[in-house]
């Protein structure tokens, strides 16, 4: 019984202690997170309140028992626990009141505190697009991502097309066709996307560049410090990159035996030759592909020690951080596009050299060049010559015989399946600058004998001889390890490797990348020091010669190279835009004045003047004047103005160009780069659009003018109509000499006879002439019954012609009879302008083409003086600007300057530059290296 009444003490005592417990919660409920409403405590019963309420009672009953609170003994009975639960009833509704207060006093306080924290985002109201703008921008973001979506569908549907047709190997003639057109075309976008790339990564190389100098200078201001720009010590091995890259640029014939050393990496297709390099240079710095020919140009990469571990391109100033995994996938994706662009025109592989910098901690000083992998089948995707170039490529690199041969052989293949061996065989058949690399080792150990592998490391399996036999592990065949994994991978399969047993006769010098690195730097740094000192003494005897042949052909000029040539003749082309501004506004009139008159002489007569002359009326004569000249003002008028004015342009500054060609101190030599440099600028300049619009108005405010203001202005328009129509009588002449033959004293003089035709158009003038003579204002057409008259007397002649030889015959014949009747006019209108001013348009003698004709001459004098304006405000500049974009090509496209500049001088001393510069830094490298020493 004794136990039974305290097992019952000690739970109701326990439930008291629970039912306290929720009640100080419910006090506290902004720190329980339970709701202070009684009511609702209890109808809710959710699990996560009563697991809150448990893990509550848990922790007083933990504390008092931490503070040595001890149950009651329970021999005072129930009263004591009836009393607590009276008290804790009656203080419960107040309890739960002030803790429902105070926690919304506190809360309301806590809320404007945090409130009052924020910061103002008003401005986003304003920064962002509201209403009918942000359902634009959606509407424009969701129709680019569908054209996006679309073209890679497009895409999708082409890829697989063409997949298609050549999985089914369609024989038809026509869808063959079809399919290389496709092809062509293809390959036609490829190489236009390549070569906009490629000017895109030259204008943001040279754009780093800018913003670099920018940079430099805008601090230099900021801090108004004077600082000397200090000379940067370069290292060894830089120096000697520098040296091997200019010999391979000094002539594309140069001798290959003088070349200096440089470790030359071949192997087979897929054996692992830049997994070697890459192991060697301590990063993953190409990039790969499953099986497929990834190297397409040598690589040439320079290994230094350095504090950080960087890369660079020898044409770029951009260095890539290679321990962030970003800058090593922007390095792989350059390092293929420029083997995309070497390899233009159909070609799979190019000779062209992508040169590469490598600094790092613990690399070993050398220059390694990556080449092509030689392959034994082609595929159809290959160029045909594809086998045969990659041939002669390594053999171009090996045959040099200060070359180091790092020959690699796939370990997990048959040794006889090699390709490589043969050919390193032939170019060093004593084996004393090769060192053969055994790719793999750690698939070879599983699938070949293991005594097989040492025989081939041991220089037993093949015939080929060797310095050294390295063996080493490139990694798992996974592309994501990093250089880090892959050493230690190598380095615990040797440990544990069969290779190293006992019997085995491989030593451990003969392993891992480490090792192969160092004896590779060894052997390089050897042939390097016993071959510098001759290339030294080679070249100064060569610059020797050079310097001779020079002083005996030009001996009072300096050497210039391309460069400095170009930018001379840069200079002086710039000094000639600049005399336009120069040049008299009398000279321009003039100029503007005789180009537009060329241009628009044969619409004035041909549309405008005659066939309103020989309409026969004075007034239908104004009438269609005024309604062809608003139809030309209107439409063609203005764009052949602005056509005359860029002709003009044109014309004075070629002939600037020209008069300096006369000049005493004049250079023949920049002739031919000027000449090209100006017709490229003017190809692509362009008159302001917005000039044909200006023009337009000016033109039609002036015809609508139909007055002769004075005397002057009426002779000088009746001597512009002199002129022109006996200008266009000198043709019409010309042409009847043409349709007639010679005259009677050219004939006996020269001794020149009139052809069968020319003996029918004489005899048709003849007629054609009576008909004038008769009728002095005839109609420009002959009417039926003259031409059936024509015909009949010309048949009783024995001349017989059709009326459309007739015709032709005619027109010139009237022509001329016109013009001299139209010259005749304008003289006896010379004195008439008193008789204009008088009587206007009823005046007794008809002068409406001298009217005509000067309002021709004031829109030409109006239109020559708005496009003078226009070319020395505008267009002159624009030129300049032209012409600096045409200059700043030129002096990038080295190909260009060659043919541009050429001559035995330009040839003479580009040469003596190179091997100067040559000969001068294989002089600092030896000082270096004899230092180092």
């Amino acid at each position: 019984m004794l136990r039974i009444y305290q097992n019952t003490y000690r739970r109701t005592a326990r439930k008291a202690v629970v039912y306290s417990t929720k009640v100080a919660c419910c006090n506290h409920s902004t720190l329980c997170g339970i709701t202070s409403h009684p009511r609702r405590s209890q109808d809710n019963g959710s699990s996560s309140s009563n697991g809150r309420h448990r893990r509550h009672e848990e922790f007083l009953l933990a504390g008092n028992s931490a503070r040595g609170w001890q149950m009651p003994p329970p021999s005072r009975g129930y009263g004591m626990l009836v009393v607590r639960i009276l008290r804790g009833a009656l203080k419960l509704r107040y309890l739960v009141l002030g803790g429902a207060i105070g926690g919304g006093v506190t809360l309301k306080s806590k809320y404007e505190d945090w409130k009052d924290g924020l910061p103002d985002f008003k401005w986003l109201e304003d920064a962002m697009p509201q209403g009918e703008r942000w359902s634009q921008f959606s509407r424009n973001l969701i129709e680019v991502g569908s054209l996006v979506k679309n073209a890679i569908d497009v895409a999708k549907d082409d890829l697989k097309a063409k997949t298609t047709v050549a999985a089914l190997g369609i024989t038809s003639d026509e869808s063959r066709k079809k399919y290389e057109k496709l092809q062509s075309q293809v390959e036609t976008l490829q190489t236009e996307i390549m070569n906009v790339q490629i000017k895109y990564q030259k204008e943001l190389e040279k754009m780093e560049k800018e913003n670099r100098e920018l940079r430099q200078q805008y601090l230099l201001l900021k801090t108004n410090k004077k600082t000397t720009a200090k000379k940067i010590k370069k290292s060894l091995i830089d120096m000697y990159s520098e040296v091997l890259d200019e010999l391979s640029g000094y002539d594309t014939g140069y001798t290959m035996a003088d070349h200096l050393p440089r470790v030359v990496v071949v192997g087979d297709q897929s054996s692992g030759k830049t997994s070697v390099l890459e192991s060697i240079a301590k990063a993953r710095i190409f990039p790969r592909g499953s099986g497929e020919m990834m190297t397409r140009a040598p690589v040439k990469v320079t290994l230094a020690e350095g504090p950080y571990h960087v890369a660079q391109f020898r044409d770029s100033d951009r260095e890539y951080d290679l321990t962030k995994e970003s800058d090593l996938q922007d390095l792989r994706r350059d390092v293929e596009f420029r083997m995309k662009a070497s390899v233009r025109g159909g070609k799979t592989v190019s000779n062209e050299v992508i040169a590469m910098t490598v600094k790092g901690p613990g690399l070993q000083r050398m220059v390694l060049v990556d080449l092509p992998g030689i392959i034994s089948t082609m595929t159809v995707d290959m160029a045909s010559d594809t086998k045969d170039s990659i041939h002669q490529m390594t053999k171009h690199y090996m045959s040099n015989p200060n070359a180091i041969i790092l020959c690699i052989q796939d370990g997990s293949v048959d040794a006889e399946r090699s390709n490589v061996t043969d050919l390193v065989m032939q170019c060093d058949p004593l084996g004393r600058r090769t060192i053969f690399v055994l790719t793999k080792v750690d698939l070879a150990e599983e699938l070949a004998d293991p005594d097989r592998i040492r025989k081939i490391l041991s220089g037993k399996l093949f015939p080929m001889k060797a310095l050294g036999y390295y063996a080493v592990v490139t990694g798992r065949g996974r592309k994501d390890d990093s250089i880090d994994a892959i050493r230690q991978y190598e380095e615990d399969f040797f440990k544990n490797s069969k290779l190293f047993h006992r019997r085995g006769v491989i030593m451990p010098h003969q392993v891992t990348s480490r090792n192969l690195s160092l004896a590779v730097s060894d052997r390089f740094w050897k042939m390097v020091r016993e071959t510098i000192e001759q290339q030294a003494d080679a070249f100064k005897a060569t610059r020797f010669n050079l310097e001779t042949e020079w002083k005996n052909n030009f001996p009072r000029l300096r050497e210039s190279g391309r460069d400095e040539l170009f930018d001379k003749a840069k200079g002086e082309i710039l000094d000639e835009v600049v005399t336009l501004s120069q040049i008299s506004a009398k000279k321009w009139d003039d100029a503007l004045n005789t180009k537009l008159w060329e241009k628009l002489s044969n619409y004035v007569f041909e549309t405008i003047y005659l066939p309103a002359a020989q309409s026969g009326s004075q007034n239908s004569f104004n009438t269609m004047v005024d309604i062809k000249l608003r139809q030309w003002a209107e439409q063609a008028l203005p764009a052949k103005s602005v056509e005359a004015g860029w002709e003009a342009l044109q014309q004075e500054f070629i002939s600037l160009m020209e008069r300096s060609k006369k000049a005493q101190d004049h250079d023949g030599i920049f002739d031919q780069l000027k000449a090209a440099v100006v017709d490229e600028a003017i190809r692509r300049h362009s008159w302001e659009d917005k000039a044909i619009d200006m023009l337009r108005v000016i033109q039609l405010n002036t015809l609508e003018d139909r007055f002769v203001h004075d005397k002057q202005e009426w002779d000088s328009a009746v001597k512009f109509l002199e002129t022109s129509v006996s200008a266009k009588l000198v043709q019409t002449e010309e042409t009847l000499a043409q349709m007639f033959g010679p005259g009677q004293m050219r004939r006996l003089t020269h001794w020149q006879y009139l052809t069968q035709d020319q003996q029918k158009r004489r005899s048709v003038k003849n007629e054609l002439d009576k008909i004038l003579k008769n009728d002095t204002k005839h109609l420009p057409t002959l009417t039926h019954d003259e031409l059936t008259t024509v015909r009949k007397n010309l048949q009783r002649d024995n001349v017989d012609v059709d009326t459309d030889y007739i015709r032709q015959t005619w027109f010139p014949v009237y022509r001329k009879h016109f013009l001299q009747q139209a010259l005749q006019r304008a003289k006896d209108c010379r004195k008439a302008y008193y008789l204009y001013t008088q009587q206007g348009a009823e005046c007794e003698i008809s002068c409406s083409d001298v009217v005509l004709f000067w309002r021709i001459q004031q829109v030409i004098k109006i239109t020559g003086n708005a496009l003078r304006q226009q070319v020395i405000n505008r267009e002159a500049r624009r030129l300049d600007k032209e012409i600096k974009a045409v200059l700043d090509e030129f002096s990038d496209d080295e190909e260009k300057k060659g043919y541009l500049l050429t001559g035995k001088r330009v040839l003479l001393a580009e040469e003596l530059i190179k091997v100067r510069q040559i000969q001068e830094k294989l002089e600092e490298f030896i000082n270096s290296l004899n230092q180092e020493k």
